[in-house]
């Protein structure tokens, strides 16, 4: 009877979750101090710490995406198998920076990413100019666009690329597009997804939220891509959303969102494509056709979105060879799709460095392996620039991102806080020969929890063009002093440290 107790059942299933949460923990593996963290946790908080794991422990997807995750994987190496050799023009690595070929060959074996050539670019930071020239090309579509955005706002030039995408619709170009479930979810509300739908456009939602998901996956994972795909010989992508500054967030306090995307045409196209044709099949479970690559494009997977739809068009405009121009790899990365891939990659592009460094994040909250890294560079003598908001939308990470500071200063790094808004470029470039320029921020969650999609570039011309961007927000930051900023109250550093450590958990 004593064992029939009420509070003894209690406290015996407290052990036995206890017990299961912590094989899962060990098997797991993660870094010893979020293993030890959450043990602690779990065992100190009946119930609710077992909760909070459940919820937000653990990368854990559905079974049904880790199948497709598995079966994208195959199609992809069966499709590179096919192809390798056969159509991959040469690399002559002599041509590139010293470190290219190893960076290259990391991201090939780590997210199966291989490099393509001769690609063109065209580097845009203005947002009106990126937004009328996205609509500018969605016009020009003829055959097929594919788009995947983080979040969509309605109202200001953003509008245009919406009517460009219905007019395309309407002409009978396959339109198919994919914006997050929770990052957009007050556009979700209006009326433009049942305009875009009426118009024929193939419109989803990408990762959505509730509380049946969360008993198959963890729902605070999100697709925070930004891909746009014109006939398969357009691409664009990098850190702006489907928003004019001007009406979003403007109750924020941290002034206008200040963004960069790159335009492109040669193989990397169908790179990107591949990405956003993966994650469609994954969100509708439609099979991912192949479509056999043409010359010129050295890829895995070989796919358009004519191929998904099963009617490719022999006369649909190819990502051909634009002449000399950039080397580039697409690395897209997220749970259940690569493990640390990403995170090794910029840890050898911050290590490929030897003489400059400089990175620009929104968000700032990193591996501390990637907090090492920066701060070896700089201390070997690489002179290293971390360019950063002054303002930042997230007070956790606006907290927990001063609590690096005094580790950078102390090894050197030069700490620049940006006065012109909320900058949201997220690039990095190294010795003006190596770049990284795409979506992802250097925090926990764009590294580990985040599906992001990173260029990295391996062409003086492009880190060069970025390097003159990345110059323009230097001279509209303020340099941050170390002895000023070593003299600030106590509490102050006290709240960074304690909003420092909730990060590993995340």
């Amino acid at each position: 009877m004593t064992f029939l107790d009420p509070a003894n059942l209690i406290w015996l299933t407290h052990g036995a979750v206890i017990a299961g949460i912590s094989i899962h923990v060990i098997m797991k593996r993660p870094a010893t101090g979020v293993a030890l963290a959450w043990l602690i946790l779990i065992a100190l908080l009946p119930f609710v710490g077992p909760l909070l794991y459940f919820l937000i422990g653990n990368r854990r997807i559905s079974g049904r995406r880790s199948r497709g995750f598995q079966h994208l994987r195959q199609v992809y190496e069966s499709d590179a198998d096919q192809t390798d050799g056969e159509i991959a023009p040469e690399i002559d690595w002599s041509d590139l920076s010293p470190s290219a070929n190893g960076i290259h060959h990391l991201g090939l074996v780590t997210a199966g990413s291989s490099l393509t050539r001769d690609n063109a670019f065209e580097l845009l930071s203005g947002t009106d100019e990126i937004l009328h020239r996205i609509a500018r090309d969605i016009d020009g579509a003829k055959t097929s666009i594919l788009m995947e955005f983080y979040i969509w706002n309605a109202g200001g030039k953003a509008d245009e690329v919406l009517a460009a995408l219905i007019r395309a619709a309407e002409r009978g170009v396959s339109c198919r597009v994919l914006i997050d479930a929770l990052g957009a979810r007050p556009w979700w509300k209006t009326d433009q997804p049942k305009r875009l739908r009426d118009a024929g456009v193939e419109l989803r939602e990408a990762l959505p939220v509730g509380l049946l998901r969360s008993a198959v996956g963890r729902t605070d994972l999100r697709l925070h891509r930004k891909v746009v795909v014109v006939d398969q010989a357009i691409a664009w992508t990098g850190s702006m959303n489907l928003v004019d500054p001007a009406f979003f967030k403007q109750d924020a306090g941290v002034g206008e969102w200040v963004d960069a995307m790159v335009r492109l045409e040669g193989g990397v196209v169908t790179s990107l494509a591949a990405v956003m044709i993966g994650d469609w099949s994954l969100e509708t479970g439609e099979k991912p056709l192949i479509l056999t690559p043409r010359p010129q494009m050295v890829l895995t997977p070989a796919t358009t979105a004519d191929a998904l739809a099963g009617t490719a068009d022999d006369d649909a405009p190819t990502p051909e060879s634009q002449g000399p121009g950039a080397a580039m790899q697409v690395v897209a990365s997220g749970p259940g799709e690569t493990g640390d891939g990403l995170l090794l990659m910029l840890i050898a592009l911050v290590s490929a460095a030897t003489s400059e460094l400089v990175l620009t994040t929104p968000y700032f909250v990193p591996d501390e392996s990637l907090l090492r890294a920066l701060r070896a560079a700089s201390g070997r003598g690489v002179k290293v620039s971390l360019i950063l908001p002054e303002k930042v939308d997230s007070l956790l990470s606006r907290y927990a991102s001063r609590s690096y500071y005094d580790e950078l200063l102390e090894m050197g790094v030069n700490v620049y806080l940006y006065r012109g808004g909320l900058l949201h470029t997220k690039s990095i470039t190294a010795d003006g020969a190596l770049a990284m320029f795409g979506t992802v921020n250097l925090d926990m969650r764009s590294l580990w929890l985040n599906y992001e999609v990173a260029l990295f570039v391996y062409d003086q011309d492009f880190a060069r063009t970025l390097r003159r961007l990345q110059e323009t927000y230097i001279s509209d930051s303020v340099l941050l002093a170390r002895g000023s900023w070593s003299a600030r109250p106590f509490l102050e550093r006290f709240i960074e440290n304690v909003l420092r450590l909730s990060g590993p958990l995340l």
